[in-house]
């Protein structure tokens, strides 16, 4: 049984009576009367992050991929709590004061603010993080119309190779290893883009997972398809560069998870808009497919109209 299904059996009527949970099938909880946004994420060692040799690029990664899903919804994080369960090795004093100092880190480059928490012992390392704003409105899932544009931010696939290279899984020279790592660690979250989201984007959702599976969860309550244009995916030059000495294959690195840049569509009369949106703003924003109705199966195509196939559309969390 995969996460979806665990929540559709078992949890989805407990929210049935309240609007404000989207029916479980969002990134956070909306009170539109309260203008209040939550979100809510739990984070584990060997799963969530690699290792906590490094508490204190560990404890960047978590806040910003939590506080990614409210961005992704146009709403400004204000407040987080934070919950860590672990023991006397990973909460040294050591690693307690470089989290302490990545935290005031964060909360300056962000402008947040820690609401509280909890501690407890566990030999099984992981953390809570649950993320508030105030908005009275945000971009849902599943609102997006028949021609939208899709448009994600940023490069795809630069922290999926700094996975690798923190396993061992690739070798390329310490530079490009220094970039990648820094990009799995601190990933650019497009805060900067948060006042505009509201004025183009009909839905949206943050890259955790994976291209492909976050943006089928981005449609899946609507009866539409889309066309993703492969040679448009955006990937940085690094990542060109790797791909070229180690002679991968993009579409095996584009839809792997922790980018947590912003997918989201738009209509197509905001393609002008978005263009100088990106240039002022400085955030890369490509255009790289289009919404169809549900007479068209899903598809990736490339340059030439071939369709390409990729196996893996990203993580997803099973229970069986």
């Amino acid at each position: 049984m995969h996460e979806f299904e665990l929540i559709k059996k078992y949890f989805s009527n407990l929210s049935n009576i309240n609007k404000g949970s989207l029916n479980l099938n969002d990134d956070v909880f909306f009170d539109k009367n309260r203008k209040l946004v939550v979100s809510v994420d739990t984070y584990v060692e060997k799963n969530h992050f690699f290792n906590f040799k490094n508490p204190e690029l560990v404890i960047k990664k978590i806040i910003r991929s939590s506080i990614s899903d409210l961005i992704c919804k146009g709403v400004k994080p204000k407040y987080y709590f934070l919950s860590g369960a672990g023991n006397n090795k990973t909460f040294s004093k050591t690693n307690l004061k470089k989290i302490s100092t990545s935290l005031k880190q964060e909360q300056k480059k962000y402008n947040i603010v820690l609401g509280g928490g909890d501690t407890v012992y566990s030999n099984k390392l992981s953390f809570t993080i649950i993320s508030i704003g105030f908005s009275n409105k945000i971009i849902y899932r599943n609102r997006s119309k028949i021609n939208d544009d899709i448009y994600v931010t940023g490069n795809l696939g630069d922290s999926f190779i700094g996975l690798m290279v923190l396993k061992n899984k690739i070798k390329i020279n310490k530079k490009l290893s220094t970039y990648f790592i820094n990009q799995y660690y601190k990933p650019e979250i497009k805060y900067n883009l948060i006042d505009q989201l509201n004025k183009f984007a009909t839905s949206s959702i943050d890259l955790s997972d994976g291209l492909i599976s976050d943006l089928e969860k981005l449609t899946n309550k609507q009866k539409n398809s889309y066309r993703l244009f492969f040679d448009k995916i955006p990937v940085s030059k690094n990542l060109n560069s790797v791909l070229n000495i180690k002679n991968l294959l993009k579409k095996n690195l584009i839809s792997n998870g922790d980018d947590y840049q912003i997918l989201f569509t738009s209509n197509i009369k905001n393609r002008n808009f978005l263009n100088r949106i990106s240039y002022t703003k400085k955030i890369k924003i490509t255009r790289i497919g289009k919404i169809l109705n549900s007479r068209h199966k899903s598809s990736i195509i490339d340059k030439n109209g071939y369709q390409i196939k990729i196996n893996d559309k990203g993580y997803i969390h099973t229970f069986d």
